[in-house]
Formats: C-alpha cells, structure tokens, sequence
C-alpha cells in the first residue's frame, strides 16, 4: 500500500502534466513548494516501486501502473469534492482542502457507490473531468484564456488554480463554470486583458487569464 505523501505525489504528477506530459523535477517541486532535493527523495522511492520513469533532475513521467494509481486518486478526490459542493453546499473554494483528506479512503466500494449516488458524474466543481470505474477520461479541446484571440467568444469550462484566495477572486469577478466570456482587448504593455462577463467588462492579469480554462464557441465557424 501507498503512503498518503506518495499518493500525493502520483497525483500531483498528473496533474501538473495534464495526465500525459513528461514533467521536469523543477516544475513539480514549485507546484508542490518544496525544494527540487525533496522531489528527488521521493521520486526515488516512487521509481523503486516502478511508479515513475525518472533520471535525477531530468523528465519524470508515470509508468502505466504510477498513471493507474495516479487516476484512482484523481478520481476520489473530484467525486468527494462534486459530493461536498452538491450535497452538503460546500462553497467551490471550501471543497478542495476536504478532498485532499478524504482522497486516501480506500475502500473502492465505498468510491463507487459514491459514483452512483451522485449519478455517475462527468465534472466536478472546478470543471475538471471526473474519471470513471475504469480509469476512462474523455478527451476536451479546451486552452487557457490567456491563449484566446481579441473578439472571439469562449466558454470558462475549469479553473487550473483551485486555491480558497483564487477561487473567491473569480467568483468576486461574477464567474463561474459555463460563463460566457468575450475578450474584449489585449494590452501590449503589460499583457493584461479586458473581458466581458454578464455585460460588464473587467480587467484581469496574464497570471489570472492562464488559470482560466475556456473553449472556444467562435473557433471552427466560418
């Protein structure tokens, strides 16, 4: 069995490589704020048991069996966090930190019934994809907002930043999940763009605009 800093680890992984993409020790260690020599500790132990391919300080990626494990955590954590936000309104900032305690239960009959009785859902709060039974996760054509084009009209489908603080500023702006945006303009300056959400058009930073994931309803159309 897994620790739960292993676990942790797994997940974070596939995370931060959007569940396929080679991640740098660098990179994983900022997600995590630790230092690049503790991530290299763990992704010891974690190639011991043949969860990761990894040369120190170069790519890390999930072997076939760390990407199962990776996903059941994955999968756990969104189900008690569409669980906590419908069934007892927990606001979408709150969901995230009880999630990351209750992701270790396991017991996968327990996460399956969970599964049924929230009727097999696809999202959770945030908008990510929920995997099912099977470790199944259906591909979506999405990209951040700071990648839209000045005009276009877009859809907020998720949020990469699930922090309390970052949440409660998107919901300050008067966004949600399925928000209609338009990008309105792009400053050259400082790369900060105005939006228009509910009729109103607000400003929002490079930083705020990459943690927005959004599709595209004018991309494709002639």
């Amino acid at each position: 069995m897994l620790s739960q800093t292993e676990e942790n680890y797994l997940k974070n992984l596939f995370n931060v490589g959007d569940g396929e993409k080679e991640v740098g020790t660098n990179e994983l260690a900022a997600y995590l704020g630790v230092k690049p020599a503790s991530v290299n500790d763990m992704l010891k132990k974690l190639k011991e048991k043949k969860l990761v391919d990894y040369e120190k300080y170069g790519k890390i990626s999930l072997t076939e069996e760390g990407r199962r494990k990776a996903v059941e955590v994955v999968r756990k954590h969104r189900l008690w966090e569409t669980f906590l936000y419908s069934t007892f309104d927990f606001t979408w900032d709150e969901v995230h930190e009880v999630a990351e305690q209750l992701e270790h239960i396991q017991s996968a009959k327990l996460v399956n019934k969970l599964d049924e009785f929230l009727n097999y859902p696809a999202y959770d709060p945030h908008g990510d994809v929920i995997p099912n039974a099977k470790g199944e996760m259906p591909a979506v054509h999405k990209k951040t907002l700071l990648e839209e084009v000045v005009g276009h009209h877009c859809t907020m489908v998720a949020v990469k930043d699930n922090s309390a603080p970052f949440l409660q500023y998107v919901s300050r702006l008067g966004l949600g999940i399925n928000n209609k945006l338009t990008v309105v303009a792009r400053h050259a300056y400082d790369g900060q763009m105005e939006i228009e959400v509910n009729k109103k058009v607000v400003t929002i930073s490079p930083r705020f605009a990459q943690n927005i994931v959004i599709v595209c309803d004018d991309c494709g159309k002639k």
